[in-house]
């Protein structure tokens, strides 16, 4: 039968006693007696079975090392303990791997030496009102840590991308370039469905001695990434500077949902996201994931956490995102108004989530309940049922995004307002108009 084995057993079948076939015949005469002998006295019989197996082991051991040691010299089979060769295989960039045991390593420090140089840390600050216990207010301040591209520049200004979530609701935004020297910055554009955002800093603001060590960073295709091929992770890690991890590529057009941590809400990502195994922390958000070859492929913006998830990260692929971050680029930079000073648009409006849009099957923004009569929007022909989508090319998915964005604009200035209006066939079409804020 397959699977089963038979094995000889010496002792089957046969007894001490037994003659054998071709033994001598039974019929014949006796043999004399034998002399009885006495017992000698000593070591017992099994003990000297064990001892000359003992024996045995020991010599034969001497004989295979002494063999080996002398084959070893005379053929030259020694290599001053080194147990492992190192491996000439080179990956397509033509940076080398070596192998020890079952460990491959590469170096990538040359890829980070190009990189580094055009990746900055984003510091924000914000202030709100807080109630306190005893029914007052006070000011309370928050940091948060991000990352950021340098991904251009014009006359004027040096223009970094990062994630909309590292500057969203941020007073103040402070850049660190790889020389350690710090300036301010500004929003220009944002985007809250794909998540990201470009910021500006003035080139005045920049020394001679930064401006000659950072540099524009190199964006790549996304488009044909591979499954296993390496991935560099670089960004402000924990908000301690500048980290680098490597991984690989895990997967590809994978759809993640995110949950905003002041709001409470969860929201599926617009862009199809790239998963890599490389470390990607609180304050990598918005930096740089390269190939070998030193280019940007994706825009790191989220991780996995809980205790049964390791090693899961997401980036945004560049080349989906890359006319929109143009469109972000040429906006006009924006400055923060006096609260007393903003501007309104003259409507009430709720939140219309990315997930309940899908679920009602209307678009993601601020929907209008009412419309004020008299106000900016009335005038511009604005009416209930309308869904605000976007303030000057900058996305809004909630009514705190549309609150954010306003805080750049003051009364009496005109603004274009991207709306979804209803159709009498429960569709909705789209249309731009110009709202002068009151």
């Amino acid at each position: 039968m397959e699977g089963q084995y038979n094995y000889y057993n010496p002792n089957e079948n046969y007894h001490y006693g037994d003659r054998q076939p071709g033994g001598p015949d039974l019929h014949t005469e006796p043999e004399p007696p034998k002399k009885e002998k006495r017992p000698r006295r000593g070591v017992p019989k099994a003990l000297a079975i064990v001892g000359f197996a003992i024996l045995f082991g020991v010599v034969s051991s001497a004989v295979f090392l002494t063999s080996n040691l002398i084959g070893s010299r005379l053929l030259g089979l020694q290599n001053g303990g080194n147990s492992s060769a190192v491996s000439s295989d080179k990956i397509s960039n033509g940076t080398s791997l070596s192998t020890s045991s079952s460990v491959v390593t590469s170096d990538v420090s040359d890829v980070v030496e190009k990189v580094m140089p055009s990746i900055v840390s984003i510091t924000s600050m914000s202030v709100e009102e807080v109630q306190s216990f005893f029914g007052g207010t006070y000011e309370q301040k928050s940091e948060g840590a991000g990352t950021g591209i340098i991904i251009g520049k014009n006359d004027t200004e040096l223009l970094i991308v990062t994630n909309n979530h590292v500057v969203s609701g941020s007073d103040t935004l402070t850049v660190s370039f790889d020389d350690e020297t710090s300036v301010e910055a500004y929003i220009k554009g944002t985007d809250v469905n794909y998540d990201v955002a470009v910021i500006s800093v003035s080139l005045e603001s920049i020394s001679e001695d930064t401006m000659s060590q950072i540099s524009v960073a190199t964006l790549g295709d996304s488009t044909n990434l591979r499954v296993g091929e390496p991935a560099i992770a670089i960004g402000n890690a924990l908000g301690y500077g500048q980290s680098v991890t490597t991984g690989v590529i895990s997967a590809v057009n994978r759809s993640v949902s995110t949950t905003d941590g002041r709001t409470g809400e969860t929201q599926e990502s617009s862009a199809k996201l790239i998963q890599t195994d490389a470390a990607i922390n609180s304050g990598n958000s918005g930096g740089a994931l390269v190939n070998v070859n030193g280019e940007v492929i994706g825009i790191n913006s989220a991780k996995l956490v809980g205790t049964d998830v390791e090693g899961i990260g997401y980036a945004i692929p560049i080349t989906d995102v890359s006319d929109l971050i143009q469109n972000l680029m040429n906006q006009e930079t924006k400055t923060k108004v006096a609260e007393a000073d903003r501007g309104m648009i003259g409507i009430s409006g709720i939140s219309v989530s990315e997930a309940f849009s899908q679920q009602i099957e209307m678009p993601s923004g601020v929907y209008v309940i009412e419309v004020t009569a008299g106000g900016g929007a009335d005038k511009a022909g604005m009416t209930k049922g309308c869904i605000i989508t976007a303030i000057n090319g900058s996305s809004v998915d909630s009514m705190d995004a549309l609150q954010q964005q306003l805080e750049y604009y003051a009364k009496g200035e005109k603004v274009t307002l991207t709306i979804q209006v209803p159709q009498s066939n429960g569709e909705f079409k789209e249309q731009a108009i110009d709202v002068t804020l009151q």
